[in-house]
Order: C-alpha cells, then sequence, then structure tokens
C-alpha cells in the first residue's frame, strides 16, 4: 500500500512538472510553449517577421535554426550520412526519411484504405485521394491539383517556361521527366521491356499502354458515341470528332487541327521538312507512319489480312476499303445529291461534279481534270504512248475505253 502511494506521488509530481515546463502562452492561438525564446519564434508565424536573412541569396527566415540548414544550399554542406549506405543529407529530417528505405518501415498510416508510407507528407497527398481536395490553384485559369508540384509544372503552360534543356541536341521541356525520356533518344537506351512480346521502350507509360495491345484493355470509353480507346489522349482527341473543336492553329495558313501532332506534322508542307529516311532507297517522308508503309515496298510485308477472302495488304486502310466489298458498306455521303462511297477519296472526287473544281492542270496545255487519273491518262496524247494494246492486231490506244470499242478485224476472221 505504501508502495503505491509512493509511486502515484511520483507520477502526480512529474505532470506537475511537464505542465510547468509549457509555462510561455501565445496571446494570438493559446498554444503553450516551454521556453520564451520559443515564445518568440512561434509569434513571428502571426507577424509574419523574418529577421533572419541569408547573405547570399536574401532569403528570410523567422528561426535561426531554419537559416542555417538553408545556408547548407550554398555550401553545400551535408553533415547528417546514412550509415548503410554512406548518402548525406542537409538536414537531419531527411535522413530520418532515408533509413526508412532500409528498414522498410512505413509508420504513417492512411486511416481510409491501409496504405502506408514513409513520410507523414506523402500521406497528406495520398488522403487528398479518398476527399478529393485540390488545394492549389493556378491563378491564370483557375484548375485546381492535388500537389503543389503538379501546379508549378501547369503554370508552365502559360508562362511557356521549359527550364529543362537537353544537353544533347539544346530541345528544351517543361518537365524533367520528359528530359529523361527524352535523352534516351540519343542513348538508344529503353529500359521497360513488355514480358509477352520482348518489345523494348522507352518510357514505363508507354510499356504500360502497350501492354493493352496484348490483354486488349480499352480503359478509356467516349460518353457520346461509346467507343473505347488505349489512351487518355486519343479519347481527348476522338472526343473534338463530336464537338469539332480544332484548338491547334498553323501560324503560317491559319488551318486549323484536333490534335497537335497532326499540326506538327501540317507545319512540314511549309518548312518542307522530311525527317523520316528510308535506309533501302533514301526516299524521305513527313511521317513516320508514312516511312513505314514505305518500307514495305522493300520488304514486301503484307501485315493485314482479310478475314473473308484472305487477301493482305500492307497498310490498314487498304484492308478496311477491301473489307466494304465484302459488307458493301459506303460510309461516305454527299451533302449534295446523297450517293455514297466506300472511299473519302472517291466521294472527294465526286463532290467536284458539284463545285465544278478542276485540280489538276495538264503542264502541257494547261487543260484541267477533276481527278488525277484523269489528267494521267490526258498526258498520254501529248507524249503519244500507248498503254493499252489489242491482244489480237497488236494496236494500241492511249485509253483502255478506246480498247474497249476497238473491233479488231482478227477478232472477226478467227470467230
Amino acid at each position: 500500500m505504501k508502495r503505491s502511494f509512493f509511486f502515484h506521488t511520483r507520477f502526480r509530481s512529474l505532470i506537475l512538472y511537464v505542465t510547468s515546463l509549457k509555462m510561455y502562452h501565445c496571446s494570438d492561438c493559446g498554444e503553450s510553449l516551454t521556453t520564451s525564446h520559443h515564445l518568440k519564434d512561434h509569434k513571428r508565424m502571426h507577424t509574419g517577421e523574418k529577421p533572419y536573412v541569408c547573405s547570399q541569396c536574401g532569403k528570410s527566415f523567422t528561426r535561426q535554426s531554419n537559416l542555417q540548414i538553408h545556408e547548407r544550399i550554398h555550401t553545400g554542406e551535408k553533415p547528417y550520412h546514412c550509415s548503410q549506405c554512406g548518402k548525406s543529407f542537409s538536414q537531419e529530417s531527411n535522413l530520418k526519411q532515408h533509413r526508412r528505405i532500409h528498414t522498410g518501415e512505413k509508420p504513417h498510416h492512411c486511416s481510409q484504405c491501409g496504405k502506408s508510407f514513409t513520410q507523414e507528407s506523402s500521406l497528406k497527398q495520398h488522403k487528398r485521394i479518398h476527399t478529393g481536395e485540390k488545394p492549389y490553384h493556378c491563378s491564370q485559369c483557375g484548375k485546381s491539383f492535388t500537389y503543389q508540384s503538379h501546379l508549378q509544372q501547369h503554370k508552365r503552360i502559360h508562362t511557356g517556361e521549359k527550364p529543362y534543356h537537353c544537353s544533347q541536341c539544346g530541345k528544351s521541356f517543361t518537365y524533367q521527366s520528359a528530359l529523361q525520356i527524352h535523352e534516351r533518344i540519343h542513348t538508344g537506351e529503353k529500359p521497360y521491356c513488355c514480358s509477352q512480346c520482348g518489345k523494348s521502350l522507352t518510357c514505363k507509360r508507354h510499356l504500360q499502354i502497350h501492354e493493352r495491345i496484348h490483354t486488349g484493355e480499352k480503359p478509356y470509353h467516349c460518353s457520346q458515341c461509346g467507343k473505347s480507346f488505349t489512351r487518355q489522349h486519343t479519347l481527348q482527341q476522338h472526343k473534338r470528332i463530336h464537338t469539332g473543336e480544332k484548338p491547334y492553329h498553323c501560324s503560317q495558313c491559319g488551318k486549323s487541327f484536333n490534335c497537335q501532332r497532326n499540326l506538327q506534322v501540317h507545319k512540314r508542307i511549309h518548312t518542307g521538312e522530311k525527317p523520316y529516311h528510308c535506309s533501302q532507297c533514301g526516299k524521305s517522308f513527313t511521317r513516320q507512319s508514312y516511312l513505314k508503309q514505305h518500307e514495305r515496298i522493300h520488304t514486301g510485308e503484307k501485315p493485314y489480312h482479310c478475314s473473308q477472302c484472305g487477301k493482305s495488304f500492307s497498310q490498314e486502310s487498304n484492308l478496311k476499303q477491301h473489307e466494304r466489298i465484302h459488307t458493301g458498306e459506303k460510309p461516305y455521303h454527299c451533302s449534295q445529291c446523297g450517293k455514297s462511297f466506300s472511299q473519302e477519296s472517291n466521294l472527294k472526287q465526286h463532290k467536284r461534279i458539284h463545285t465544278g473544281e478542276k485540280p489538276f492542270h495538264c503542264s502541257q496545255c494547261g487543260k484541267s481534270f477533276r481527278d488525277q487519273s484523269a489528267l494521267y491518262s490526258h498526258q498520254l496524247c501529248h507524249t503519244g504512248q500507248k498503254l493499252y494494246v489489242c491482244g489480237q492486231c497488236g494496236r494500241g490506244y492511249a485509253h483502255s475505253s478506246s480498247l474497249r470499242t476497238h473491233k479488231c478485224s482478227n477478232k472477226a476472221i478467227s470467230s
């Protein structure tokens, strides 16, 4: 009983001692502090006073300890060392966080989903996924962000700032991650490999998108027509078909496009740039896809097969056009007369009947034609070339229609 009373008295004394330590109270917020010095530091939060100034850059701080930590940016001093890997840090708190990489400790837990984090700041950021909180707002357009770093990156859209520069070619980027991915063009590094087909890619995001080819996953759906896509930006581009939005404008001719990539390719018409070269014949192209299609002339590759008749094609677009022979589909309609066509190019040619447009001109006589094939046939009149020859009598014609109407005397005798 006496022993119990002794411990009770000691415990009560300890509580009174700890309480007495916090005898300095802030008149603004009521917080209690153990020393008058700490109270002075604390009050600067309310007054905004920052008496400790960096002699190097002029930045100010409320506490001397914060100034000392800051000065290490200029001196490069990193007095806190990891005993596991030897890595050094300018702040003790950063060393503590780093040590958790080795220990695997994640002391900060999310009460919503149970996910754990090494840093309290990471937990706070994570919680915004559940709350939907986006506390960082753009003063230019009002867009909100979960993370301050995302807001800083976003602001560069308005300022045009591209602070990350490639040392190889001088190209600049808004994001450091974009620069790192770009640099792999020069190094040839492709660290992300597909486990299905072995294809290597320059960034993790591209690998994730590529893997959907194998899984068939298309997680992005159009609310207008229900069409699905493997990439979010492809969905955004697609939506502009419904809205008619074309936000990318050519400064040379004013033409508008629904995606930035198409504008970049279009600009090459004005600049004459053809950056994609065939290693076989040296022919150059404005688009990489055009080069790939062209290379199949040399390889003879025809990777697109018709499931109906087995016919193969070098281009996917040609297969789609061919399949309409089997389905009878004619998706391109003339707004003037209602006539339908299986190919968009045929509709364009047809529309010239209504508009009277004849964009193909003969360099010899100046005569104009609605389509290129008609111009080509006409030019044979000037060259004297006769491509269409009668198998019976050997007589040649410039036009296939002339051969069809030709009445061969040899044919009459043989019959």
